[in-house]
């Protein structure tokens, strides 16, 4: 049964078949872009749980800005999908262990229109355009790839920008270890006004120090923690599901682990076998993409899916 099939099984068994076949549609529509965005992020071994934990943020952050539970919704999808361009971007650029040199980082900055054009003629493009688009866009008019500044930027696009820059400094990397919380929020402090929307800056900096972020800073999902290689540090994601005895490989180095539970919680034990062509092929995570589209769909009536919300729509041509 490949991904698409499991996802229709998922959605199946909870339906209720009447005006929802509709709703079912969407969520086929909605689980094919989610799949999409999962085996994008999993090229690279280092950003384990990164849409998941962008998409928490940024929904957190829309709420306590006070947008309705509908548009909330689709900016917590925007937050999933946002890097879908980056299927665009060469292995050796994604994976590279050190900081990227000009033309590396020009190519990096091509992924919000290839991101789009995976968009292109999909029925629901219009429900997160702004966030794959426009989430690098800064309000001083220095972001890419359209130069927009201060109100041209769409809300959606500004709160999944501030979320995507704060799990990109909270997290690990091959050339640096994560900055603690209130560094990151420090950083986004000074950078209001010039690199992030001032207002959305300052709710997410009060979430922060409320300790509302802890619950998904390093997790790949609700009270999962990350787990690292300890052979050469990528992330070893480990899936709510899983129980122990479960193995799992390094996409990096091919080393196995089976789960162990240590003090309450599983932990990834080296095994000393390496993993097979097969072991280390990229997973979607099934269950924490129906999780995640059946939250959306409830918060956000069927006919919404397809029609301008209450978000201002940035002009994404």
């Amino acid at each position: 049964m490949n991904p698409f099939q499991q996802l229709r099984h998922w959605f199946a068994a909870g339906a209720d078949h009447g005006p929802a076949a509709t709703g079912s549609q969407s969520s086929d529509l909605l689980a094919s872009l989610l799949n999409m965005a999962w085996f994008v992020e999993a090229r690279d071994p280092y950003t384990g749980g990164h849409l998941w934990r962008v998409s928490r943020y940024a929904r957190m952050l829309a709420e306590s800005s006070g947008f309705s539970d509908a548009d909330a919704a689709r900016i917590g999808l925007g937050g999933f999908l946002h890097d879908l361009g980056k299927v665009g971007v060469p292995d050796a650029i994604l994976r590279k262990p050190a900081s990227l040199n000009d033309e590396e980082y020009a190519v990096i900055k091509t992924h919000p229109d290839i991101g789009m054009r995976m968009l292109s003629g999909h029925p629901l493009r219009q429900l997160v355009s702004d966030a794959v688009l426009l989430h690098h866009e800064r309000p001083d008019g220095m972001g890419y790839p359209r130069g927009l500044s201060g109100a041209a930027i769409p809300a959606m696009a500004s709160i999944v920008g501030i979320c995507d820059a704060f799990d990109a400094m909270t997290s690990h990397r091959p050339y640096r270890p994560g900055m603690p919380r209130d560094l990151a929020l420090g950083i986004i402090r000074e950078l209001r006004h010039t690199q992030f929307d001032a207002g959305f800056a300052d709710i997410f900096i009060d979430l922060g120090e409320a300790g509302h972020l802890d619950q998904v800073i390093g997790h790949s999902d609700d009270g999962i923690p990350l787990q690292s290689c300890p052979m050469c540090g990528p992330t070893l994601v480990v899936r709510r599901e899983d129980k122990e005895g479960a193995s799992l490989f390094c996409r990096n180095c091919g080393d196995g682990f089976v789960l162990k539970n240590q003090d309450g919680c599983l932990a990834a034990i080296p095994t000393g076998k390496q993993g097979s062509a097969a072991d280390l092929e990229p997973e979607t995570d099934i269950a924490l993409i129906a999780r995640t589209v059946r939250t959306a769909v409830q918060a956000l009536p069927v006919a919404d899916l397809i029609k301008t919300s209450a978000i201002p729509i940035g002009n994404v041509r």
